[in-house]
Formats: C-alpha cells, sequence, structure tokens
C-alpha cells in the first residue's frame, strides 16, 4: 500500500511539479527546518537515507536550483543545505496539490473510526521503533 500511494503521488508531483516524491521529501523538511536549511547530516538522519543517497540526490537537486549547499561557518567539515527560491517556489505550488493527492488517494477512503485507528496503530508503532 505504501509503495503503490508513494508512486501514485509522486508521478502527480513529477507530470505537474517536475519533481520526484523524493525531491518533495527534501524540500519538506528543509521548508520546515528554521531558515530553510540542515546541516547535511541532520538531514540524511531526519530522512533515514545513508550520507551517500543523500549526496548524490542533492547534487541532482543543486544541477536543478532548487537546493545549494553551503560550507558550515564554524565546523569546516560540515555543509548546509539550503532551500533556494526556486525550491521555495516549487514547494508553494506543489504542496497544496500533494495534500489533495493524499486525501483523494488514501484519507478519502478511510472512515472516521478508521482513521482514529490508524492514528493509534501508527503511534505505537513509532514509539516502539523511535522513542525518542
Amino acid at each position: 500500500m505504501h509503495d503503490l500511494l508513494v508512486q501514485q503521488a509522486g508521478r502527480s508531483l513529477q507530470s505537474r511539479f517536475g519533481l520526484s516524491a523524493a525531491d518533495y521529501t527534501v524540500l519538506a523538511e528543509l521548508t520546515r527546518a528554521p531558515d530553510d536549511r540542515l546541516r547535511m547530516g541532520d538531514l540524511a538522519q531526519v530522512l533515514g537515507w545513508e550520507k551517500s543517497r543523500l549526496s548524490h540526490h542533492l547534487a541532482r537537486m543543486v544541477k536543478r536550483g532548487i537546493v545549494t549547499r553551503e560550507d558550515c561557518a564554524d565546523d569546516r567539515r560540515g555543509a548546509y543545505v539550503v532551500v533556494t527560491e526556486a525550491g521555495c517556489a516549487a514547494m508553494r505550488a506543489a504542496a497544496p496539490r500533494h495534500v489533495e493527492d493524499v486525501r483523494r488517494l488514501f484519507l478519502d477512503h478511510l472512515t472516521p473510526a478508521q482513521t482514529a485507528l490508524l492514528a493509534e496503530i501508527t503511534d505505537t508503532v513509532i514509539e516502539k521503533i523511535d522513542p525518542q
């Protein structure tokens, strides 16, 4: 189910906004962060991605001008990933449609009781896997 939902929502993002599901996920995390930026290691951790996967994906996003990398002034080994204005514009355009797609593909098919049960199950599993 998860894979089908990601596929369908991803197709919509790609065809309408030129963003892959992974692009959207990266941009969503960055735009939630203060100043639309995160250290690369922190972003990899939040996404649950290996650093090499993140690095390769970010290289493609940098080429498209939706994120940049900036050196960390207080730690020469560190770098920040920053959303560009083009990346922010892409998120502003894509986010409402993505929410509509998630509702249409998933939430609209559940009763309020099923939604509440799903939330309870999700909270239980997350608490067991990651107590923080």
